[in-house]
């Protein structure tokens, strides 16, 4: 089976409509999944902790062109916690905080402690269970073996077969970056995907 995984999309239509188009284009029998951070909140960590029940539209960047392009399951990112937490909606605590699919699981990333650099540190304390852990938050891709970055630079495009071992995958980023990530679950291989701007 072949996955697309696409996060940090940061309600941004341009950048979600040019992915998703990419993924059409290259991988049009992936079974598609977000990994968090659709939408865009507009107040800051600071400030959440300090207000409450603020009317969604002022919480959150939301927008019906860009919903109508959420057609695909995800998990909740980051942002969605905090929409959820100054708004008192519940619309995305529905939202799962992971997914596992087969040998992989699909988390945001903001679960992760990282290091000024944005390198993922302490993977171990996640107790994920399974070989491969797929995630964004930081809006750069990369591919991790035990805590350690082993592909940089990225060469978007070229498939790269992932071993036996327990793998950390980058997604990158929607926004900005156009980035998402092909994952072939059968062939144990991964694509990282760009689009140019």
């Amino acid at each position: 089976m072949r996955y697309a995984f696409l996060g940090d999309l940061h309600s941004s239509i341009e950048d979600t409509k040019a992915v998703l188009q990419h993924i059409q284009e290259v991988a049009p029998d992936a079974l598609l999944i977000g990994l968090g951070d659709l939408y865009e909140c507009k107040i800051g960590k600071k400030k959440a902790l300090t207000v409450s029940n603020v009317p969604l539209k002022a919480a959150a960047i939301i927008n019906e062109e860009f919903e109508k392009l959420l057609t695909f399951p995800s998990i909740r990112g980051n942002q969605e916690e905090r929409i959820t937490s100054v708004t008192g909606i519940g619309r995305f605590s529905a939202l799962p905080e992971k997914l596992v699919i087969g040998e992989a699981t699909l988390i945001h990333g903001h679960q992760i402690e990282w290091d000024r650099q944005w390198m993922p540190i302490n993977s171990s304390t996640l107790g994920v269970g399974t070989s491969l852990v797929f995630f964004g938050h930081s809006h750069r891709s990369g591919l991790y073996l035990e805590n350690k970055k082993i592909r940089d630079p990225i060469h978007f495009g070229k498939e790269i077969k992932l071993q036996m071992n327990n793998y950390w995958i980058n997604v990158g980023s929607v926004v900005d970056n156009r980035e998402w990530c092909l994952y072939d679950s059968n062939h144990r291989s991964i694509r990282f995907m760009k689009i140019s701007v």
